[in-house]
């Protein structure tokens, strides 16, 4: 099971039909709420004149956001769209990839407010739960397997192994355990309880 995916797609639209795209936005996000597993979504513009549209969603797992990119209810939405939205580029982010950031804009409406970004120092301390451990083992095996590697070598063999397992497989895997303490919420074994 994977953790909460968040979507961002960035279209281009005339600023003549800035009213026609807001329905639009607000008409997808209202279908996408009958859907289990939306969590949420927004838009943000860099200025009230601007061609271009940042707009996100998310839903708690890969396997709810398949089943409303699948749906008749998205299509029918996407076609709806048709003569106002231009080119548009997709981007998916699951864990700390650096998307907590709030994004600076001189004109945002959010349609559902997603949670604020957690403190850095939350980040920094989830970051550790993974960094430490990771780097003890990769320096520990690096000593025993190349020991006469000189040491800017070795560290760099160990942080080119590190660098990608962090990314890509530990920190999205804390972060989906982590992400009770990361936003403020009760402990997940102290609902279980209820």
């Amino acid at each position: 099971m994977t953790g909460p995916v968040t979507v961002s797609i960035t279209r281009h639209v005339d600023p003549d039909r800035a009213d026609e795209m807001l329905a639009w936005i607000r008409a997808g996000s209202a279908l996408a709420t009958k859907f289990e597993g939306f969590l949420g979504s927004g838009w943000v513009r860099p200025g009230a004149g601007s061609d271009t549209w940042h707009m996100l969603y998310r839903f708690a797992d890969d396997a709810s956001l398949a089943r409303w990119e699948a749906s008749s209810q998205r299509r029918w939405w996407l076609g709806a769209a048709q003569g106002i939205v231009g080119e548009s580029q997709v981007q998916r982010l699951t864990g700390i990839e650096g998307w907590f950031d709030t994004p600076s804009a001189v004109d945002v409406d959010d349609l559902r407010p997603a949670p604020p970004a957690p403190p850095r120092w939350k980040q920094a301390c989830v970051i550790f739960l993974i960094f430490f451990p990771l780097s003890l083992a990769a320096n520990g095996l690096g000593a025993l397997l190349v020991p006469d590697l000189v040491l800017p070598f070795r560290v760099l063999l160990t942080v080119l192994v590190m660098t990608p397992l962090m990314t890509y497989l530990l920190l999205p895997w804390i972060t989906r355990r982590m992400e009770w303490w990361l936003y403020g919420r009760p402990a997940p074994w102290s609902r279980s309880r209820r």
